[in-house]
């Protein structure tokens, strides 16, 4: 009886956890679908706003074409629940925060709250920023690039994915400051570090742009050039985020520093 009593104690915590987990998912599902029920009327509109971008550089009365039967219907439906993904993105940070912030130290939830708002914000700027510039652009190229007799008409299904493929890169490379952050944050490297590797870094910014954009010079370097002027923001940032006390502790030994930083610890959960 005993035995079972304690297995039961060890066993509690970790299915409180899981039901903690599971009912936040559900909120969060159930969210999407509330957005997504309020979007799925104007699927087509939504999409012929995606669309707009693509249309105003075909050749005149050209249209978009769906290869398959019912691409007509589940394309803008598709879209409608990406958008509320999207959407969501702030209520579905919300509910991650409320799981991990009680395990949270005080200085631990002062970085990491405000780390999750940038992150959000920079992953929308991201995406704006491919929407209303590298579109224009990639288009308007690749547009009048065509041989001649060659009629553009492209499908809807493709050209969803394609530019949800480019959203998805812009607003992940966007969130470079918050990559440099949590890497100067953690210990893993020093800002003087990173700035040592700041010709890597363009190198690899070109790279990535190659990659994850079409294959002309204007995407990548729409997509390169600000990757490294984000790098120089979390770098600069990151200067900020080291704590004053590094240099103290580098003087004391391993044991004297895990000492101070329990005390603190303790102090700011008091």
């Amino acid at each position: 009886m005993s035995s079972s009593n304690f297995n039961g104690g060890e066993e509690q915590p970790f299915i409180s956890h899981l039901v903690e987990l599971r009912n936040r998912l559900l909120r969060v599902v159930f969210c999407v679908l509330v957005v997504f029920l309020g979007l799925a009327s104007y699927a087509n509109e939504i999409y012929s706003l995606l669309a707009g971008p693509l249309m105003k550089h075909l050749p005149k009365n050209s249209t978009m074409i769906a290869i398959d039967v019912a691409s007509p219907f589940f394309t803008p439906f598709k879209l409608a629940l990406v958008v509320s993904i999207f959407i969501s993105v702030p209520y579905i940070l919300y509910q991650f925060w409320a799981f991990v912030a009680p395990g949270l130290y005080k200085r631990e939830r002062r970085m990491v709250l405000p780390l999750l708002i940038a992150s959000t914000l920079l992953f929308y700027l991201g995406v704006a920023f491919a929407y209303f510039v590298v579109f224009p652009l990639v288009f308007g190229f690749l547009t009048a690039a065509a041989p001649a007799g060659v009629a553009i008409m492209t499908d809807i299904a493709k050209y969803l994915d394609f530019i949800l493929a480019l959203f998805f890169a812009f607003g992940v490379c966007f969130e470079v400051p918050i990559f440099t952050i949590v890497l100067v944050w953690t210990g893993l490297v020093t800002p003087a570090n990173l700035a040592d590797k700041r010709p890597y870094v363009i190198v690899g910014a070109f790279i990535i742009g190659a990659v994850l954009t079409p294959p002309d010079a204007i995407s990548q370097t729409l997509l390169a050039v600000p990757m490294w002027m984000l790098f120089e923001l979390g770098l600069l940032c990151s200067r900020v985020f080291v704590p004053k006390s590094d240099g103290d502790c580098q003087e004391l030994s391993d044991a004297e520093m895990e000492a101070r930083l329990d005390r603190i610890d303790r102090q700011e959960n008091e």
